[in-house]
């Protein structure tokens, strides 16, 4: 017997936080998030994003044990972009029995139908700005910063629930075995000597100012994206403040023209090289534990590029690859993941091809009509 419940107070929200944590603490893949980060998250009362998003989260119980969890979400900005009426499912989470999985997926579907939705979606943990999709492959390797992981089987459950693949997400590979082409260092410079650009590290003694630029960047260069929705200002500066904790400068940058901000681009530091090693808490050892791994951390996570778009095909990406690999090895981070682009982002496939990257990993995006 299977039983569906409704998270109803802070007990059962605490079971459904923690709930992962026993799902894979045999899993030498998964990387536990920090405790304190996800309660936050899944707390409609702290979190930004549900001043414009409602949810409801359901626990699945057999025999009286927790065995997986479901988060029902309706998303009132992305249906007014969308001009849709979707809703989503997150937080995905249960053992290897197709049952509960369904239970689950009935659950928040069912739920979804009663605000009026017609389209049901997911996984998303809550939305595209944060982590999403589940992982269809390369099992063996830990997600980096801010991507997700899961067992095979959870993709093979949606299916068989009869959700269709509505986007797949691409995860590049790269190295510094192959340095940018010649090609692009030279329109790089070209690009570079042009008068009243300037691409230059962002400045986090004036860490307040440079966060609005950069939201107003992200917002209006990735606004004709697939799924895309604004961040509030709230929202952007909640992300931006966390993402503070482990920006280094020279990796993360801002192109300006006369003075006007036009692009960014973000690479973070593969914190999850380190986060795996503290099974998500910073105390009493988490902290010692994070701070001696942070050291041995080699990899980055290209997060973000983007250039509005009246200054794109002017070269300023070209500026952003070419600066972002050399302060990268000079740094001592010898591998990179540029993630995640869109399948039909021709343009960024292309570019990470060219870049020497190949897809490694794909993350896919469910839909089904209610």
């Amino acid at each position: 017997m299977i039983d569906v419940i409704p998270v109803h107070n802070k007990k059962e929200l605490n079971t459904f936080v923690k709930l992962p944590y026993q799902l894979y603490k045999d899993n030498p893949h998964w990387v536990p998030p920090l405790l304190m980060d996800q309660k936050v998250l899944l707390n409609p009362d702290k979190h930004p994003f549900y001043k414009h998003a409602k949810a409801r989260f359901f626990l699945a119980k057999k025999e009286g044990k927790t065995v997986g969890r479901i988060a029902a979400i309706v998303d009132d900005k992305h249906n007014e972009v969308h001009k849709e009426k979707t809703g989503f499912f997150g937080f995905f989470e249960t053992i290897e029995d197709f049952d509960v999985a369904a239970i689950l997926l009935n659950a928040a579907r069912s739920w979804v139908i009663e605000q009026g939705m017609t389209l049901f979606r997911g996984p998303l943990n809550p939305s595209q700005n944060e982590d999403c999709g589940f992982l269809m492959d390369a099992y063996d390797s830990p997600p980096v910063i801010m991507m997700t992981y899961n067992p095979p089987f959870y993709p093979q459950f949606a299916e068989q629930f009869g959700l269709k693949k509505a986007m797949d997400l691409y995860a590049y590979y790269i190295n510094d075995r192959n340095p940018p082409p010649e090609k692009l260092v030279r329109v790089a410079e070209i690009v570079r000597k042009r008068e009243n650009l300037i691409v230059r590290p962002i400045n986090l003694k004036d860490f307040a100012n440079e966060a609005k630029k950069v939201w107003y960047i992200y917002n209006h260069a990735w606004e004709k994206n697939w799924g895309f929705v604004p961040m509030t200002e709230e929202e952007f500066n909640h992300l931006a403040k966390n993402l503070k904790q482990v920006v280094v400068p020279e990796m993360a940058l801002m192109a300006e023209i006369n003075g006007e901000p036009v692009g960014f681009s973000l690479a973070l530091p593969d914190m999850n090289q380190a986060l795996i090693h503290t099974n998500g808490r910073l105390f009493p050892f988490g902290l010692l534990k994070l701070l001696w791994y942070t050291k041995k951390i080699d990899m980055i996570r290209i997060i973000i590029m983007g250039v509005i778009h009246q200054y794109r095909k002017k070269g300023i990406d070209s500026i952003f690859y070419i600066d972002t690999w050399h302060n990268a090895v000079k740094k001592g981070y010898h591998r990179g993941e540029m993630s995640w682009i869109l399948e039909n982002n021709t343009v960024m496939n292309r570019t990470s091809e060219m870049l020497g990257g190949h897809v490694y990993k794909t993350y896919r995006i469910y839909q089904m009509k209610c």
